[in-house]
């Protein structure tokens, strides 16, 4: 600011990640848009919370604070989901945890109203997105109201935030009061429940979903109902003598927005300051990786997106991402891969359908799941067309897609060009891919298809590989104890997985995030979606066994999966037989109390009592 001759910035970004000016760190896009428009931006990288001088080093704001605990909910940063801290954020300097404070937001957004009472803070980013209405808090076990009665920010903005911020900082520079921008699309607001607006939608309060669960699954399902930008409605929700106020969402953004986005001049680097640490290792996976989409139809139960970035898919131009990849050319370290095209599913480039674009995405069925909706419009031509120009650049050598295709999207087309030139040019070796469980019921639950559907697609990457004379596997992820999963749902996917061959090196037990449809289900024990009750697994031991049985072959792993399959009445499955999945004296050798102890040898006499 010295520098630059600044008395002061107009705007003050504050996060909890370590600065990574990169167009995968939402900070380092909100900056960089800021700067754009003309303002004097700073941004304050993961301030310690114990000292009032790191928030204050920077002065005072001209205009406002915009604040996000970083791309990941600060308590999932923190924690494991046996609520464990964990070894390593990646999101910070070196990957030393402790960087951030838990509930990042919250501690952020106070203690700047504090420091600087009359000057405007909006919070933001994903801590802010998804805990914006009242929500279950896996970590305390509880139900706590919307993260803005907590935080105490003047004004919320959720889902992806350009358009927001772009109005905001507008309004506010042209000198418009931070408590007279209520409107503002993809935003929440709190006020005296006296002034709340006629219209919209009222779901059941932060009272009533605190201690009534089914009003808990009701109000879940109205706020799933409500996230098109299209259809959406105006919601709210009491707390005590204040309402919560959630305007419509924000627009998706049109392909020349996007082209403008990732136009802005990032230096796609970590700041300098971090270099002594080694760096940030979250930035590693994305340094040399291009993001084409944003959405998903998809629609997954457990998954963030339908919530955060909402079933509309955004796509950049060809041009865009062509030169995008001529700028990851000319980075330090280049070696002629580019290590994804990618986005929240790599291969949706488009709306599901003409509809969507007219009247709003289906707030009642999804796309994909059960069954793909016959209005459903399937094609890979243009994904196609940019993967194949990419490839064809002087000086790339390789293009690689990393973060995941939708195999029942991709068998939909008729036209099988984009599948033979994934397994022959895309594919490092390795496809990551997500039946996630084999269940009918689960996965009916999870919003995904049916197993059998997962199966042609094998049967499809195994046939298209072999032509192509590769010999490449697909890395399959799994989910234990998610909502609707016994231990009997559990046994039959080890079953699966025996038969198929597949032993998962990764598993993921169930992790209850706020705003996903199956963290609903994991604490009301309903299905929003139809008001059904749904089998949980919540015993922390219970979860053990499931998980145990997806890694049924880890030594570690056999007295626990043997305790299962007792439990599940599934003792046949316990021997040497090759149906079995644990060898019943190796089982029992895992058990503590089973293990032989060490025998001690004598203790030597000295020589003197000789």
């Amino acid at each position: 600011m010295d520098a630059r001759g600044w008395r002061e910035a107009d705007f003050i970004c504050v996060t909890g990640d370590a600065y990574v000016d990169h167009p995968s760190f939402g900070i380092a896009v909100i900056s960089r848009l800021l700067e754009s428009l003309g303002y004097r931006v700073a941004v304050l990288a993961q301030p310690d919370c114990r000292d009032d001088r790191d928030f204050i080093r920077l002065g005072k704001p001209r205009f406002g604070f915009f604040v996000s605990s970083g791309n990941v909910d600060s308590m999932v940063s923190n924690y494991t989901v046996a609520l464990k801290k964990r070894s390593k954020d990646v999101y910070s300097p070196g990957g030393k945890p402790g960087k951030r404070p838990d509930r990042a937001l919250s501690v952020y957004c106070r203690k700047l109203k504090t420091l600087f009472p009359d000057t405007p803070v909006i919070a933001g980013g994903l801590e802010a997105s998804l805990r914006r209405f009242a929500h279950y808090d896996y970590w305390s076990n509880c139900v706590k109201p919307s993260v803005l009665m907590e935080c105490k920010a003047d004004l919320l903005v959720y889902g992806m935030g350009e358009s927001q911020t772009t109005e905001i900082a507008a309004r506010l520079h042209a000198g418009e009061n931070i408590r007279d921008i209520g409107n503002v699309r993809g935003t929440c607001i709190l006020i005296v429940s006296t002034d709340t607006p006629f219209g919209g939608r009222e779901c059941p309060s932060y009272e009533n979903v605190r201690s009534n669960k089914a009003e808990y699954a009701r109000a879940c399902r109205i706020q799933h109902e409500n996230q098109d930008a299209v259809s959406g409605l105006m919601l709210k929700q009491r707390h005590s003598n204040m309402t919560l106020i959630q305007n419509p969402p924000a627009l998706p953004l049109t392909t020349a927005q996007m082209d403008e986005v990732y136009a802005l001049p990032f230096m796609r680097a970590c700041h300098p300051i971090y270099d002594a640490e080694g760096g940030v290792p979250a930035f590693e996976e994305v340094r040399f990786s291009i993001t084409h989409n944003r959405g998903c139809f998809g629609d997954c139960s457990f998954c963030s997106l339908t919530f955060h970035q909402g079933k509309r898919i955004s796509s950049r131009s060809k041009q865009s991402v062509l030169d995008e990849a001529s700028r990851i050319m000319r980075m330090p370290g280049f070696k002629g891969y580019i290590h994804d095209v990618g986005g929240p599913t790599a291969n949706l480039r488009h709306d599901a359908c003409v509809r969507q674009a007219q009247k709003g995405a289906c707030s009642d069925k999804r796309c994909l799941a059960p069954s793909p909706c016959p209005n459903l419009s399937v094609s890979h031509a243009e994904y196609l067309d940019i993967l194949r120009s990419l490839r064809s650049m002087t000086g790339i050598k390789k293009v690689f897609i990393r973060s995941g295709v939708r195999y029942d999207y991709l068998l939909l087309d008729e036209d099988e060009s984009f599948l033979r030139e994934l397994a022959e040019h895309h594919v490092s070796g390795q496809l990551k891919v997500a039946p996630e469980h084999c269940s009918p019921t689960v996965l009916e639950l999870m919003g995904k298809p049916p197993i059998e559907v997962y199966d042609r697609f094998v049967q499809r990457f195994e046939a298209v590989s072999q032509s192509a004379g590769k010999e490449q596997y697909l890395v399959a992820y799994f989910i234990s104890s998610h909502p609707g999963s016994t231990l009997a749902d559990a046994v039959r996917l080890a079953l699966y997985n025996k038969n198929k061959h597949i032993k998962p090196q990764q598993v993921q037990d169930f992790y209850p995030t706020p705003g996903t449809i199956s963290t609903c289900m994991y604490y009301s024990g309903f299905n929003p979606l139809t008001m059904k009750a749904v089998y949980c697994a919540v015993h922390p031991h219970e979860k053990a066994l499931q998980r145990a049985l997806l890694q049924y072959f880890l030594p570690q792993n056999r007295a626990l999966a043997a305790e299962a399959l007792v439990k599940a009445g599934r003792r046949d499955l316990i021997g040497r037989g090759k149906n079995c999945l644990v060898d019943a004296g190796a089982s029992s050798r895992f058990r503590p109390e089973n293990r032989r102890k060490k025998a001690v040898p004598p203790k030597k006499r000295s020589a003197s009592k000789r």
